[in-house]
């Protein structure tokens, strides 16, 4: 992304401070109103303006659905500063459910600006997000907040996913639309309605996998690609071993700060520790529920929830001991600041579930990660609700052809934090694996959000888009201090 939405990618509010907001500041911050196209000057980072275009398409809803309805589907335009510009650069944000529209606000927006040189950037709202949102919002749901437990979240989700497919279904939503190859197929579409031969994708998380799909559907049209924190074809449920050693490597930072040490002697230990009493034993935990004060069960799965969260970025990792500190010494209160208002944490999208679901997991990599979870510090709660939700609405998973690794001849500049914890460097480096003409930046100490961690990631990115050679690069940030009082 991640950039956090009420989905997977962090239901937890900490996840508001864990999974930055870039990708989902709203569009109601332009100053024409959202419908409207054509020009209008955009509002960038810390008030920054630039003058920009907004334009819309249309497509169907579901296109294995003679019937189905048309969609309409909206971008922003960033024009080229180029006397001949290249082909132009689309941005396809993290999430699922991440807006490219909410993340050119954001401190990317200075990287949109700076790819100008280049090209047209657009920033693609994707179905179901920003600009292109059609499926209704949902009244936030009455039921009582589930115990923030592994069985009381999965039974709370499953049965409103469930609820809520039919409400939108019945609302005369295609929900079987919202999937990957739908999305891929949209890109294609946008490509045509900018009167484009080719196009270049940038994007990151859950923007890579949806690039791999666009690749595989559509690679003719495609000229080069810039892709950040990997996520494979069949990587949307992450292995929990790999996240095992993601930790090992943290506990060996922490192991470099002597006071951080003395306080966290082994840091995978005081995590299971906590979880295993807190999963037993529930603590009750004061939080706001519809702007009221109020208090939920807090378990030792929505503690690992919360985790997966915060070590996604150094700022966030830093905060992750200290945090385990308090709860191991009883102070269950050090939660509060991080879960917010619960009752919009416990709402569904519909686009990201729709999304994860469709792209599914094969049996043989579930049964891995089921295997793995078992002992693994985090369990199954990184990327939930996935695993958890399959099979809650049947006939939706694109299948093992759609999972399936490609050969990728096309260039490619594949960037990663060597502190990810939401897509940790092993598992992008399978993702890699399937680019032939690939060059590799690795940012020592930086996190998911890569793009803007290093002022070196900007010019990168700009000499790659105009067709220059960029060398295998390793960039460097001081660790992150964690904090342990």
């Amino acid at each position: 992304m991640t950039c956090t939405s009420l989905n997977r990618r962090g239901l937890l509010a900490a996840a508001a401070i864990a999974l930055p907001a870039l990708a989902f500041a709203r569009v109601s911050a332009q100053t024409a109103p959202p419908s409207q196209a054509g020009p209008f000057r955009f509002k960038g980072w810390r008030d920054a303006e630039t003058d920009a275009e907004r334009g819309f398409f249309e497509v169907p809803e579901d296109r294995r659905d003679p019937r189905s309805r048309k969609i309409r589907l909206g971008y922003v335009r960033f024009p080229s500063t180029a006397a001949r510009p290249g082909p132009p650069i689309i941005y396809l944000a993290g999430g699922p459910g991440g807006e490219a529209t909410g993340a050119a606000t954001g401190p990317r927006f200075p990287i949109f600006m700076a790819l100008r040189a280049v090209a047209d950037v657009i920033a693609f709202d994707q179905r179901g997000t920003g600009l292109s949102s059609t499926i209704p919002e949902r009244p936030a749901s009455t039921r009582p907040a589930p115990e923030f437990t592994e069985a009381g979240l999965t039974s709370y989700f499953r049965s409103e996913l469930q609820s809520a497919w039919a409400d939108w279904t019945k609302a005369g939503v295609a929900m079987a639309g919202y999937n990957t190859e739908q999305s891929a197929d949209d890109i294609d579409d946008l490509r045509r309605h900018l009167g484009a031969e080719k196009i270049d994708l940038w994007g990151t998380s859950y923007g890579s996998h949806l690039a791999l799909s666009v690749l595989k559907r559509h690679g003719d049209r495609v000229n080069r690609v810039a892709l950040s924190s990997l996520e494979g074809q069949d990587q949307t449920v992450k292995r929990p071993a790999r996240i095992d050693a993601y930790l090992r490597q943290v506990d060996a930072l922490l192991g470099t700060d002597p006071a951080a040490r003395a306080a966290v002697p082994d840091l995978s230990a005081l995590m299971r520790r906590v979880h295993a009493r807190m999963e037993a034993q529930p603590a009750l935990t004061a939080v706001t529920l519809n702007g009221a004060p109020a208090e939920i069960r807090m378990g030792g799965f929505g503690v690992q929830m919360l985790a997966s969260g915060l070590i996604a970025n150094p700022r966030t990792l830093a905060m992750l001991p200290g945090l385990y500190l308090a709860l191991d010494a009883g102070k269950t209160a050090a939660l509060t600041p991080f879960l917010g208002d619960v009752a919009g944490l416990l709402n569904l999208r519909g686009m990201p579930e729709a999304m994860d679901l469709a792209s599914g997991i094969s049996p043989r990599r579930l049964a891995l990660i089921r295997r793995e979870a078992r002992t693994a510090v985090l369990g199954e709660a990184l990327n939930f609700p996935m695993p958890q939700l399959m099979g809650a609405i049947p006939g939706v998973d694109l299948g093992d052809g759609f999972r399936a690794a490609i050969r990728i001849d096309h260039p490619a500049l594949l960037i990663a934090g060597s502190l990810d914890g939401r897509t940790p460097l092993a598992e992008q480096d399978e993702v890699a694996a399937q680019f032939r003409r690939k060059s590799r930046l690795v940012v020592e100490n930086a996190g998911h959000n890569v793009f803007e961690a290093h002022p070196e990631v900007q010019p990168l990115l700009v000499r790659f888009f105009r067709g220059e050679a960029v060398a295998d690069t390793r960039l460097t940030l001081p660790p992150p201090k964690f904090q342990v009082a």
